[in-house]
């Protein structure tokens, strides 16, 4: 009864994902790095980017955790729905 959660991310989708944040975060990082101000401005961007990057990880996960959270709660309903059409018997007499 119980099936397994398809999932429509493929392998390629995922590498491109993950590349595709290696790189924008090395390209920013690098002019950060190569900027010509102070080492004090330098610091406070490569700040501000850990900061965006361990936000941008926290809503990824938020998010995914109430997408999750719905696709149980529909397969639950389903369920139960499943279960009521399985038990009804429309010839029987009461």
């Amino acid at each position: 009864m119980t099936q397994p959660v398809k999932t429509s991310t493929t392998t390629a989708f995922y590498i491109q994902a993950v590349l595709s944040f290696v790189i924008s975060l090395a390209g920013l990082a690098a002019g950060i790095l190569y900027l010509p101000v102070t080492a004090w401005v330098r610091s406070f961007l490569a700040l501000g980017l850990m900061y965006v990057v361990t936000s941008t990880f926290t809503l990824a996960k938020c998010v995914r955790d109430r997408q999750e959270e719905s696709t149980v709660v529909s397969r639950v309903d389903q369920a139960r729905l499943d279960k009521l059409l399985a038990e009804h018997d429309p010839f029987r007499t009461e």
